[in-house]
């Protein structure tokens, strides 16, 4: 498919722009692991094909996925194949928890993060991706997206104390990524032709972003807390 050849060939500082959702995403995986001692217990939970594993090389890092969010995926990699909503792990047994995108992937959201903060030890960090305006995936297994006050009553609601969401980008970033999703829908040579009429307007309107100071129109969000010690 054109439209996934060309995302893969764009460079890093374009995608950083355009791709911003994606670039946060890494980002934040990356502040995390380096904020967290070595040799700290990490579980990934809904690991996928592990792309954050390099990011944790000087962690206790485990993998953990379910493996039927996407046929065409490697799941080899994973060190445990389970169910997020009832994991075969002892409790307080992990520093840290990962959580990236996969929470609009399970069926009990608040089952899965009373699971996450089981196995955490009180005081332990969790850091959540979930999307609030985002396309249909990885089907059927696609289930819910999520506000900001759907997210705080989930992880309060679940042990969680000392939370911070939030917003990645706002109603032109959102913009600009729709726009750019749009080509998906050009086959061959029209691909290129829809490029000229859809990829300037997506590169100019993050430059609109101060503009929308609530961001309420969000790709989705980034979430931070702690089990709460008496959870």
């Amino acid at each position: 498919m054109i439209y996934q050849s060309v995302v893969r060939r764009v460079p890093a500082p374009l995608r950083r722009w355009v791709m911003h959702f994606d670039w946060v995403i890494e980002n934040a995986a990356a502040v995390f692991a380096a904020s967290l001692p070595e040799g700290s217990r990490v579980l990934d939970a809904g690991a996928g094909e592990c792309r954050f594993a390099p990011l944790f090389a000087r962690h206790r890092y485990v993998a953990v996925d379910l493996g039927v969010g996407d046929s065409s995926w490697n799941y080899r990699r994973l060190d445990c194949v389970a169910d997020l909503a009832n994991l075969p792990l002892p409790s307080a047994a992990f520093d840290a928890c990962l959580n990236l995108v996969t929470l609009e992937h399970v069926r009990d959201p608040l089952r899965v993060l009373s699971e996450l903060a089981r196995v955490l030890r009180p005081g332990g960090r969790i850091l959540l991706v979930v999307p609030h305006d985002w396309e249909v995936h990885q089907e059927p297994h696609d289930y819910f997206r999520y506000t900001t006050h759907g997210m705080r009553f989930l992880l309060e609601s679940s042990g969680f104390r000392d939370i911070r969401i939030e917003p990645v980008g706002g109603y032109f970033r959102l913009m600009s990524r729709r726009l750019l999703n749009g080509l998906q829908f050009f086959p061959g040579p029209f691909f290129f032709v829809a490029a000229l009429f859809l990829a300037p307007p997506a590169l100019i309107l993050p430059l609109f972003e101060p503009l929308d100071r609530r961001k309420n129109f969000t790709l989705g969000y980034v979430c931070h807390a702690e089990r709460s010690p008496s959870s």
